[in-house]
């Protein structure tokens, strides 16, 4: 059986119609529930995320999202707009049945960006980083709920964004001024946290970042059902994590093709390096399209909407050359 390929998350533009109708198109094995950060806060990986927050809230200041006592405007606009996305891709899955996938910040990426009162991040208050934890366990709940409700023979996936994470764990986000940079949240505590999170769901749970030295290890020790990252960023540092991660039943979404517009090769040839990389790790062919996704190595909401587009074919393409030829 093949995993085919699906998106990461965002597209360019502003129509949520438009953006469904390609998502769902692309994909017909694989859809996810776009992401349209182009039409301002509130649509973009973070905004969207602080809105489905439960019992939080948060505002926009020149500096980037901040914590807020009550419900604003900019709330308002972030649960309106995902209304809004959920609404046309429940139009373009009638009858729809498979999987189906939905994304959202994770904790810790989440805590790097959003800031207390004083402008610092939540990432320096260990039980602002749990309360924070908390809400979004709720709001996540409460939506995937709500795509069930809206897609009944889905099998949803649920996706956690956290690009920030191994600076977390390596101590390496930049405090208010860009002085200092926070200190390295403990890896126990990073792990916990993240287990705790992907219990709210009882389906596949992945985990994507399009930045260095994913730490694929701890992903699934926390009990992550698939990785998704950046194909060209891996090293042969990280073989060991890997081998063992796909030993262990861990699905690679595998980000092989540029998300920013640029000359696409033939689709044999992007998912050359997955076939190198199971040499590498003595892995059997047969096992690759078991446990391979072909994606665009992050989200395409830089990408012109031709390149998008096209970008999204050449995934399935890329997935099916994999499936046929594994060798």
């Amino acid at each position: 059986m093949s995993a085919g390929a699906t998106g990461v998350g965002s597209l360019p533009g502003g129509d949520a119609r438009e953006a469904a109708k390609t998502a769902t198109g692309s994909f017909e094995d694989f859809p996810y529930l776009p992401e349209l950060p182009a039409r301002g806060p509130g649509a973009d990986m973070i905004g969207r995320s602080t809105g489905l927050l439960v019992d939080m809230y948060a505002h926009v200041e020149p500096s980037g999202w901040r914590i807020s006592d009550r419900p604003g405007r900019d709330t308002r606009r972030a649960r309106s707009w995902l209304g809004e996305d959920l609404d046309a891709l429940e139009e373009f899955t009638q009858g729809y049945t498979g999987r189906l996938k939905v994304q959202a910040v994770g904790p810790w990426t989440l805590a790097a960006a959003l800031e207390l009162h004083g402008g610092e991040a939540m990432l320096q208050d260990a039980g602002a980083c749990r309360d924070l934890a908390g809400s979004l366990a709720e709001g996540l709940r409460e939506h995937l709920a709500d795509v069930r409700k809206r897609i009944p023979g889905a099998d949803v996936v649920l996706q956690l964004d956290e690009p920030s994470l191994t600076a977390v764990l390596l101590g390496r986000v930049r405090s208010a001024s860009g002085y200092r940079t926070y200190r390295a949240v403990d890896r126990q505590v990073v792990e916990g946290t993240l287990r705790d999170l992907f219990a709210v769901h009882d389906g596949e749970v992945i985990v994507h970042s399009c930045a260095p030295e994913v730490p694929f290890g701890l992903l699934r020790r926390a009990g992550a059902t698939g990785v998704s990252f950046d194909f060209s960023l891996l090293t042969e540092r990280e073989d060991d994590a890997i081998g063992e991660a796909v030993e262990g039943g861990t699905k690679l979404f595998a980000g092989v093709v540029p998300g920013t517009d640029g000359p696409l090769s033939d689709p044999g040839g992007s998912v050359m390096g997955v076939r190198k990389l199971w040499r590498r790790l003595g892995l059997a062919p047969g096992t690759l399209a078991e446990s391979v996704v072909v994606t665009p190595s992050c989200g395409l909401a830089g990408a012109s909407p031709a390149y998008a587009r096209a970008v999204q074919a050449h995934c399935v393409r890329a997935a099916r050359s994999l499936a046929d030829n594994p060798e």
